[in-house]
């Protein structure tokens, strides 16, 4: 009978497909083809109709971005036939951002009697409800409440529909994560981006109906639904101005020029108009945070932890007794996460938010919103009217030297300069700069600046740029005891120097060096210690004496030297050294944990792998060139208690001997080039919270090993790295399965 059942509703399904347009009680669809979403329209067909195995009252959220198809996808389940024959009640109502609970209840309630609206105007909220409530029961009902902006009106709302126990079912479209939280059995329907070939699918559909695009015309249309992004909306909107133009290589190209600017356009056309509903709908405090998203070119993934520093340099941010800058900005992105406005693009090995992004469109609107304010300025994008007043100028990639000369020379008043540019930047002439961003750890520019030219900017708080140091500390001028305001350094250089410059500044939070080494000068006779009380970041440097004190440190990296009072710095969170590793002891307040050496090995003994297991937060452990003493490692009860993420790299270790329980919460296991390890334990594949084991040019044991544990769970993902030979070609064959896959690296 299920199977019966699921072919009918693929049946059902098709054939909705196949409408040009369905008439409901929640209007015309601006799509009639559900282009993409055939699975999920499957699956949350399968959600709804299941009430015989499933026969409680269910919530079902469907979340997503503006114009993602949330309302597309919840108007063809509501039109689709088996639904009308499921439920003896269906029933949809849009929620406004100003909404009257009253007249929310009131719609449902006259399209669910049928009654004259007239006999019901008369009654209030709680009548309304009752009424509803009343003839809700013992029905089996289906309600769509559609683009719900908060929890205040499902609160006043949810218990007038009763729980009948017969698979009534409440379908809420929202572009607001958090509720999410409404679903009581953990299901929730995100929506993503259409992929290439669905775009591609949508469009034509949207211009042609059942008629195949001109081959003449595929190339140029192509191009359009890319600039379209894969978001149903823009891709429709577009799709339904090409109908109207005359259908010639030269109308679509000049379509295509303009793709991006037809799809937000000035005159607030429909795209724009349910895309800026989200950024009216934002708190004073975000708008400013989100805004600022259009600084980063088009399809950039975004580092966090450089966004977090430049707002905070910008001075978006309100403080929040108790809780830092950084910590505030991290719940801001969050909460434009939850608001589907910044994408989350990469996942850190510990599940925090390592980059985001914001779609194209979401970005077009914060450029233009930043125009119209003055909020920065794109070189290229908008007008130089006005110019000469604008307190952030961005350089987008792709700028020429010649546009970049004019901007910086026309700009006397700017505070922030933001460089995505590979040309190399003139020295900027504001004195007043606060922002100067000229490199990106992730894309290596070109822009070097001598070390002195930096100290004219009196008021900076952030400088990320590359630089040439100066070789002897008497040509440092006068002028760096006035950079008191620095907040934070990032600089990428490559020769060894001495940074002692940096270290009279007050307020500096955050110092990053990238692939030069930066010293850390020895303390002058009779100082017992210096003790920077802001900082919060310290990477890229190599301690010339062992008595600085960072009582608020939370990041440390450091490339060689030592410090004495490591465990005493109880605020850290991630710690990384690649030197010599010396000392048994750890804060506790570790959360992230990388020891090792590039170039020589290091001996890691039992009272060290203990007071590592000890440590009760530690969710990230890396071990790079460790010597286990005997070879052996042997892990014991309540260890690692938090770890979920396990690197070993270069290591001398041949057996591991484990239990499941001694890594409780582990997801990730990485092993590369152990050699020397027999096997990976079994106990590790019983762990119930493994998703993956990566290994790159281990023992063929280990490689065996690992397929042995993939065998045993299916649900566990598998890769392997082998070198190009005989033996791993064959033994590709021999251990790739649908959970295993082996990859042969030429190198």
């Amino acid at each position: 009978m299920d199977l019966v059942k699921k072919e009918a509703m693929k049946i059902s399904v098709s054939e909705a497909q196949l409408q040009r347009s369905v008439s409901t009680s929640g209007g015309s669809s601006r799509s009639s083809i559900m282009v993409g979403f055939d699975d999920v329209l499957l699956e949350i067909m399968h959600k709804l109709t299941n009430g015989q195995d499933d026969r409680q009252l269910r919530v079902i959220p469907i979340v997503g971005m503006g114009g993602i198809g949330k309302t597309t996808l919840a108007k063809h389940v509501y039109a689709q036939p088996l639904i009308k024959v499921h439920f003896d009640v269906c029933a949809w109502v849009t929620v406004s951002q100003n909404f009257d609970v009253r007249e929310v209840l009131f719609e449902l309630l006259s399209q669910a009697n049928k009654g004259s609206k007239e006999e019901m105007s008369g009654m209030s909220e709680n009548e309304v409800g009752l009424t509803l409530h009343k003839y809700l029961f013992n029905r089996r009902f289906i309600v769509v409440i559609h683009d719900m902006w908060g929890i205040e009106a499902w609160d006043r709302m949810h218990g007038f529909f009763p729980d009948n126990w017969n698979g009534s079912r409440v379908v809420v479209t929202t572009r607001q994560s958090q509720l999410s939280s409404l679903s009581n059995n953990n299901y929730c329907l995100r929506l993503k981006l259409l992929d290439e070939v669905s775009s591609w699918d949508l469009f034509s559909n949207s211009v042609f109906g059942v008629e195949s695009c001109p081959l003449e015309l595929e190339e140029i249309g192509k191009k359009i639904v890319e600039n379209c992004r894969g978001l149903p909306l823009a891709i429709v909107v577009v799709g339904g101005l090409l109908k109207k133009v005359e259908h010639t290589k030269e109308g679509w190209e000049s379509i295509r020029k303009n793709s991006s600017s037809l799809v937000n356009s000035a005159d607030e056309d429909f795209c724009l108009k349910i895309l800026k509903i989200s950024y009216n709908h934002l708190p004073m405090y975000l708008k400013p945070c989100f805004l600022y998203m259009g600084v980063f070119d088009e399809d950039r993934a975004v580092r966090v932890s450089t966004l977090v520093k430049l707002w905070v340099s910008e001075g978006f941010l309100r403080p929040i007794s108790g809780k830092s800058l950084e910590t505030s900005a991290k719940e801001y992105l969050n909460e434009l996460v939850d608001r589907n406005l910044v994408l989350v693009h990469e996942l850190g090995s510990t599940g925090n938010i390592k980059y985001c992004k914001v779609h194209d469109l979401l970005r077009d609107l914060c450029c233009r919103e930043a125009g119209k304010d003055g909020f920065y300025h794109v070189i290229g994008q908008h007008k130089s009217q006005g110019l000469n007043r604008q307190r952030c100028v961005v350089i987008p990639e792709g700028t020429s030297k010649d546009e970049v000369r004019e901007a910086l020379q026309s700009v006397p008043l700017a505070r922030s300069l933001v460089c995505h540019s590979e040309e190399v930047v003139p020295m900027p002439e504001s004195r007043l700069l606060r922002t100067l961003k000229a490199f990106d750890r992730d894309r290596h520019g070109n822009h070097d600046y001598l070390l002195d030219d930096l100290f004219q900017f009196v008021n900076s708080r952030y400088l990320a740029v590359g630089v040439q140091f100066v070789e002897r500390m008497h040509d440092i001028p006068s002028s760096v005891s006035f950079l008191w305001n620095l907040q934070t350094v990032i600089i990428f250089h490559s020769t060894s120097s001495v940074a002692s410059i940096f270290w009279p500044m007050p307020q500096l939070r955050h110092f990053e060096s990238h692939k030069g080494e930066v010293y850390l000068p020895r303390l002058l006779n009779g100082n017992n210690g210096v003790i920077m009380h802001e900082l919060q970041t310290l990477k890229g440097v190599h301690f010339m004496d062992s008595n600085w004190s960072f009582p608020n440190i939370k990041k440390l990296a450091i490339t060689g030297g030592e410090l004495q009072n490591l465990e005493s710095m109880n605020k850290l969170e991630s710690y990384v050294n690649w030197c010599k590793v010396k000392g048994n002891t750890f804060p506790h307040s570790l959360k992230k944990l990388s020891l090792g050496s590039h170039a020589t090995n290091w001996d890691v003994n039992e009272e060290m792998l203990e007071n590592i297991g000890a440590l009760p937060l530690l969710q990230k452990l890396k071990l790079e060139r460790a010597d286990f003493q005997k070879g052996v490692w042997e892990t014991s009860e309540e260890q690692f208690p938090s770890l979920k993420f396990l690197e070993l790299k270069w290591c001398s270790l041949v057996s591991w001997i484990t239990e499941s329980s001694h890594f409780p919460c582990l997801e990730k296991l990485r092993l590369y080039a152990m050699k020397e390890l027999e096997e990976i334990p079994c106990e590790i594949g019983e762990i119930p919270t493994l998703q993956s084991i990566h290994l790159e040019y281990c023992s063929e044991s280990v490689v065996e090993s690992a397929k042995a544990i993939a065998e045993e769970q299916d649900e566990l993902q598998v890769r392997a790295v082998v070198f190009n030979n005989s033996n791993n070609q064959a033994l590709r064959s021999q251990l790739a399965g649908p959970n295993f896959r082996v990859e042969i690296d030429d190198f």
